[in-house]
């Protein structure tokens, strides 16, 4: 039987060996394995906590990120033919079933916009406010338009190509402008265009809006406005005068909005888009010092009701009355504070595309937009806001005692 001298050195032997061995297991491990697993972990989400902020190499892209910028480009490139238009001695304007007029410029507009839509998303339906049949019959005024639609572009040739470049022909022009006869609803991509919202603004030189929103299963995403007679700088308080006659000289916005990611201007500008600002609402701390917005024509908003209301909130600011979803825009930024459009008729429907970008832009800077029974705006049931009365759009925080007032006016009548 072995001593136990003899058995020490074949257990210390025993021993090296399997450090040795685990020594090179775990050299094996540090060269191959974790660098892979630290790769692994760089490419994936890994959650922290509730409240630190997660970080992947491969961040998602922001959301209705190319609807955004082929909105943004189609509504700039369809304000430059809008101006052309207003400059030139003959605006080729008729009067529609209910009276209101349109231009030269609504049909153009309209078909640039559709025309960059259809480029980039051809599946997508359109619900716009215009339909080519009176063109079809008219060949003085359909060349007019033509003469227009092919001469306006974008300076920045990169920016033009995301748009798919100029309209072809005039039987394609006509073509752009009839795509935009969907019904609307409460399923799928649905585009609402008013090509030139406030056209008797326009034809006066006050204001007016191009308007651009998508509509997702009747929710608003991406909402667009280009006011080619707003002043540029957001600080600009409102005043009467720029409800009035005005020039785009000096003065050009355009307004964007993204379902959960906030609201921005820019300049507005002949090629690419300018640099974005951030906007807001401005927070009502004293209703008595607020300003209202309201419409020019009183068949579109009740004038004398909106006086009592502004009289029982204490409100001594005059309203500033002005054409189109400028309102929206400019309440949106802060220049205003409370837009009221309030019903006149009990019949009469409101239409999407006169509201579809502004209620999102409002909303997106800071805003609350509902009817005048608190509902908010439902795009889901057609090309009307077939469930809606009036509009009533202020800053959250002072939206329900705007709303109280309005209720109570409305309610004695």
């Amino acid at each position: 039987m072995p001593s136990d001298s003899e058995t020490r050195p074949n257990s210390s032997r025993r021993h090296i060996l399997l450090l040795s061995l685990v020594v090179v297991i775990l050299a094996s491990f540090l060269t191959t394995a974790l660098p892979r697993l630290f790769l692994l972990a760089t490419q994936v989400s890994i959650p922290l906590s509730s409240n630190i902020r997660q970080f992947t190499t491969n961040p998602p892209k922001m959301s209705f990120a190319k609807e955004l910028e082929v909105a943004q480009l189609a509504v700039q490139r369809a304000a430059i033919l809008t101006k052309r238009v207003f400059h030139e001695k003959a605006k080729g304007t008729l009067n529609k079933d209910d009276k209101s007029p349109v231009t030269i410029g609504d049909f153009g507009a309209q078909a640039l916009i559709i025309s960059s839509l259809k480029a980039s998303f051809p599946a997508d339906e359109i619900v716009a406010e215009e339909e080519a049949s009176t063109l079809r019959d008219d060949a003085n005024l359909r060349a007019q338009i033509w003469d227009v639609v092919k001469n306006t572009s974008l300076s920045d040739p990169a920016a033009e190509d995301i748009l798919g470049g100029p309209v072809k022909d005039e039987e394609t022009m006509l073509t752009m402008i009839d795509y935009g006869n969907s019904k609307g609803g409460a399923k799928g991509r649905i585009w609402a265009i008013d090509p030139i919202d406030g056209t008797k603004g326009f034809l006066r030189g006050g204001q007016y809006a191009v308007c651009l929103a998508l509509m997702v299963d009747g929710d608003v995403k991406v909402g667009v406005l280009g006011c080619p007679n707003l002043p540029i700088d957001d600080a600009t308080q409102l005043t009467a005068e720029i409800g009035k006659d005005q020039t785009d000289e000096g003065n050009g916005a355009l307004f964007s909005a993204v379902l959960g990611q906030g609201a921005t201007s820019r300049p507005m500008s002949t090629g690419g888009l300018e640099k974005e600002r951030s906007i807001s609402m401005r927070p009502i701390t004293d209703i008595k010092k607020a300003t209202f917005c309201e419409s020019v024509e009183a068949g579109h908003s009740s004038h004398g009701d909106q006086a009592e209301i502004a009289k029982k909130l204490g409100i001594n600011n005059p309203s500033v009355r002005m054409d189109s979803q400028a309102k929206y825009a400019s309440i949106a930024r802060g220049a205003g504070d409370i837009y009221l459009r309030l019903p006149v008729s009990a019949t009469y429907q409101e239409k999407i595309w006169d509201h579809a970008a502004g209620d999102l832009i409002v909303r997106e800077a800071g805003g609350q937009v509902t009817d005048i029974h608190g509902k908010r705006l439902d795009f889901t049931v057609g090309r009307t806001l077939a469930n809606n009365k009036g509009v009533v759009a202020a800053p959250a925080g002072g939206h329900a005692e705007v709303l109280a007032v309005v209720q109570e006016v409305l309610g004695k009548k």
